[in-house]
């Protein structure tokens, strides 16, 4: 799930625990219903640590301590904490979950299916590359999505539309 070149998006609205959690956390966005999610990595209650990615995707979206704290507690976070540890995108009440959800997911489905494998390549290259050769590698990225015939159909139209006039550039998109 991580690299397919499309954005993937978990709605929560139960219980999410173990493996469930395990492939949420391989997911590109989460968000959570309050009074609905729960999440939590359960395994060492039984003996075992969290597999599936579930220490490493953890980690590296909360740090250390709180990853730690879930890893090794067992202990279960609701939308409201799981959304401060970085866990979850957002937490949101249900009526709202399903618009913001809904919403967005619109929003990405309007990009062109290339650029969005190009901002999530660059986005991955981020944790796995040093800065500097993440740079690099964003620049080329960058220039490769400009060259997209779709891209250049875009910003052409963009551009005479005065799309980058102050009037435009600081209204709410």
């Amino acid at each position: 799930m991580r690299t397919i070149p499309k954005a993937t998006i978990a709605k929560i609205e139960g219980i999410c625990r173990g493996g469930g959690s395990e492939f949420v956390l391989a997911l590109d966005m989460r968000f959570g219903a309050i009074g609905k999610c729960v999440l939590g990595q359960s395994e060492v209650m039984v003996g075992i640590i969290p597999g599936g990615g579930g220490t490493q995707r953890l980690s590296r979206l909360m740090g250390r301590s709180r990853a730690l704290e879930i890893v090794l507690s067992g202990m279960d976070l609701n939308a409201e904490q799981a959304e401060k540890y970085g866990y979850i995108n957002r937490a949101l009440t249900p009526k709202e979950l399903t618009k913001f959800v809904k919403n967005l997911a619109n929003r990405i489905a309007a990009v062109p299916l290339e650029t969005i494998a190009i901002a999530k390549k660059s986005v991955l290259n981020a944790f796995e590359m040093p800065i500097i050769e993440g740079l690099l590698e964003e620049s080329h990225l960058f220039a490769k999505a400009a060259a997209l015939p779709e891209s250049k159909e875009r910003m052409n139209k963009y551009l005479k539309l005065n799309g980058q006039s102050r009037g435009v550039e600081t209204t709410k998109r």
